[in-house]
């Protein structure tokens, strides 16, 4: 069955530190229309673990779903992760949307005194890791012996609420995973190439819009048959309502090697005022088929307004 393509609005939020901010600003969130509360994984920042924040998130709210956007899958065995997160999937009555990637931060790794292999090897035991997922998942004892992995007679318990699974959110900006993506997520997060290990002006160049739309013709490639009925994400990482997108374009496009035009018309930017938001969102679902928008916790509540058009329609 197709997806029905209507917008959906979420917020990654790093998480502060005060127990009762955090629980206020989830039921902010919810307060305001938002679809999901989501959480990045990274170990150099001073964030909240994603895992237990969207727990938490997800006790003091009624309908906000929780995510991971996303966590990095060297982090943690695939089998442990995947009872954690159907526990929370249970425990918030079906509520979880989970996200899981390849890993891409080179300084979370040298932190972790981890190896930072090639892409294609992060890629491969990432797609590895996603079999193992589903098996725990799934009905019954599984067993799995890859090059990464092997699972001997597990049966993963508990099951998740939501059935076959909870909505799968895999992210990227390369060919290799988005075609992993569109093959096997439910969400595809179409992001920059974070090719560098961090977040660089070659990243923001690669999210231009014919870049974008180079992108999700990955994900076409992966998903055949089942592309229409992935939802299509993007984390918008400039995001302003201004009467002056031009000035602000002007100002910091020069910045990542972008004329002020391809910046305000790239994957990672939406600004300008509420009406021209809007419209933007309708020509991007309509061009690139993308209906789920992602904001920062700094600005998501001027969004508000774009959020009340929007949602569900």
């Amino acid at each position: 069955m197709a997806h029905d393509h209507k917008f959906r609005f979420g917020v990654q939020a790093g998480g502060t530190h005060d127990p009762a901010a955090w629980k206020e600003l989830a039921r902010k969130m919810e307060g305001l229309g938002y679809s999901t509360l989501f959480m990045p994984d990274h170990f150099i920042d001073t964030e909240l673990a994603p895992m237990v924040g969207i727990s938490f998130a997800a006790a003091v709210t009624e309908q906000l779903r929780v995510g991971m956007l996303v966590l990095g899958n060297d982090y943690k065995h695939p089998a442990v992760t995947a009872k954690e997160a159907a526990t929370v999937d249970v425990l918030s009555e079906g509520r979880l949307e989970f996200g899981l990637g390849a890993g891409w931060m080179q300084t979370d790794y040298e932190a972790l005194g981890l190896a930072y292999d090639p892409p294609g090897a992060r890629i491969e035991r990432l797609a590895e890791a996603l079999a193992i997922v589903n098996g725990a998942w799934g009905d019954g004892p599984f067993d799995h012996h890859g090059p990464n992995y092997t699972i001997r007679s597990y049966n993963g318990l508990p099951k998740p609420t939501q059935q076959p699974r909870p909505p799968i959110v895999i992210g990227g900006g390369g060919p290799r995973l988005l075609r992993l993506a569109g093959r096997e997520a439910d969400i595809v997060g179409i992001n920059p190439n974070l090719r560098a290990g961090a977040i660089t002006a070659d990243a923001i160049q690669s999210a231009v819009a014919d870049q974008t739309v180079q992108k999700i013709t990955w994900v076409r490639e992966g998903a055949g048959d089942r592309f229409d009925d992935l939802e299509l994400q993007i984390r918008y990482y400039l995001s302003a309502i201004t009467d002056d997108a031009r000035g602000l374009a002007d100002a910091l496009a020069p910045g990542f090697g972008l004329t002020a035009d391809e910046a305000l018309a790239s994957g990672t930017a939406l600004v300008g005022t509420v009406d021209q938001v809007c419209d933007t969102l309708h020509e991007r679902r309509e061009t690139w088929g993308v209906s789920y928008i992602v904001l920062g916790d700094d600005n998501f509540e001027s969004f508000a307004p774009v959020v009340a058009r929007l949602a569900g329609t």
